[in-house]
């Protein structure tokens, strides 16, 4: 079966350390190979084209970008499912450090990606049967502003405390 290889097109040169700090967040996670920008692309040649590697055994590739009519945007954001507050926080203050807090518990890193980094128990939380409980949670995580989620809010919104 195919798999859906998600893109991320860097600019300034920074591929190499955008995949590198990537790939030192997550266990499972490698380079996989890499491709030069040939003679034929001027003042790139020899520089990083792309680089592929895996974070947690998914695919993704790097693009080093030589346009920069492109750039990330939040309309498209990298979700990471966390276990643990441990997890949440380190993981939290690593992408945003040199980037920017948003709402919602949402952040966008140094190299312009969003990301959302948030307890598993929300998902379920969100499925639940009890539509108070799921508004409780909701208004909850929308006061989240500028700062990563907290368990310990949520379970107490979802108890109704």
């Amino acid at each position: 079966m195919q798999r859906i290889t998600t893109n991320l097109w860097i600019n300034d040169g920074r591929i190499e350390e955008a995949v590198a700090f990537y790939c030192s967040l997550f266990e499972d996670s490698r380079v996989v190979s890499s491709s030069d920008y040939g003679p034929e692309a001027g003042e790139w040649a020899g520089q990083k084209m792309a680089l592929y590697f895996e974070l947690q055994g998914q695919p993704f590739v790097a693009i080093n970008g030589a346009d920069t009519r492109f750039e990330a945007n939040e309309s498209v954001s990298l979700a990471i499912p966390c276990d643990t507050q441990d997890e949440i926080d380190r993981l939290w203050d690593a992408l945003v450090d040199g980037g920017e807090p948003g709402p919602c518990g949402w952040l966008k890193d140094r190299y312009g990606f969003s990301w959302q980094v948030y307890p598993t128990v929300l998902d379920k939380m969100m499925a639940d049967s009890d539509p108070e409980r799921v508004r409780r949670v909701t208004a909850c995580f929308m006061a989240i502003d500028k700062r990563a989620f907290r368990i310990d809010e949520l379970e107490a919104a979802f108890a109704g405390e």
